[in-house]
């Protein structure tokens, strides 16, 4: 994969999310869910994106955080879901 589709998948995972204060890492918008590699949708988690991987942080109850990682050269697709308004 070459660097510009790499920087192509960051900027929609950041059109898809805002920053989260005082961290380094972003927060799925309200009202939209991403997917990723035609998997899992995700809403209300936590992004960190780097050039190498992608870590998405959801809440699994019991006070558990279940992340799960991407290599940024082996997204071949992001997928995210809104309302039409």
């Amino acid at each position: 994969m070459s660097e510009g589709s790499m920087q192509a998948w960051e900027k929609v995972l950041e059109y898809a999310s805002v920053p989260l204060h005082g961290t380094m890492s972003r927060k799925i918008r309200k009202g939209v869910k991403l997917q990723i590699n035609e998997g899992k949708i995700y809403e209300d988690a936590v992004l960190f994106i780097s050039d190498l991987f992608l870590r998405v942080t959801e809440d699994g109850g019991d006070g558990l955080a279940i992340n799960t990682y991407y290599d940024m050269k082996a997204v071949a697709s992001i997928r995210t879901y809104s309302s039409k308004d």
